[in-house]
């Protein structure tokens, strides 16, 4: 691949307790283990950051999809769920991403939606690795 642009982020300390940088950026932040996972929750952490990076990647490969198939989304939005639990002696991820597009039908938004999820870079990354649910959502 050659890449059109790369990020660098550096984490630093105690790793989901250390703090985060993201070069060229206004990120500069604490990471805390979540309470739910025995932490105290004052800070980051990397589910909420993917689940950040996962909504709106999706919503511009959406976006983008409407764009090329010359449809109106209207005022849509992308909600992306990460969860992480134990899977045998490690740790997996899964995403649910709902989808609302209320300027289209049921059936058309679920349409739409697919095609994001088949040119989303992050979807592209996810497949075959973690599960990833892709829901249309109405208002």
């Amino acid at each position: 691949m050659d890449a059109m642009y790369t990020a660098e982020a550096l984490a630093t300390g105690a790793g989901r307790n250390g703090h985060a940088t993201v070069k060229d950026s206004d990120l500069d932040f604490a990471l805390a283990i979540p309470k739910e996972m025995g932490g105290s929750g004052q800070g980051a952490n990397p589910e909420q950051l993917f689940a950040a990076g996962y909504a709106a990647c999706f919503h511009s490969a959406l976006q983008a999809v409407a764009r090329n198939q010359k449809v109106e989304l209207g005022d849509s939005a992308v909600g992306a769920r990460v969860g992480i639990g134990k899977q045998g002696e490690g740790f997996q991820l899964a995403v649910e991403l709902e989808v609302s597009i209320p300027a289209q039908d049921k059936d058309t938004a679920q349409k739409l939606a697919d095609a994001a999820h088949e040119v989303c870079p992050y979807s592209n990354a996810t497949r075959g690795n973690i599960e990833v649910t892709v829901t249309v959502v109405e208002d």
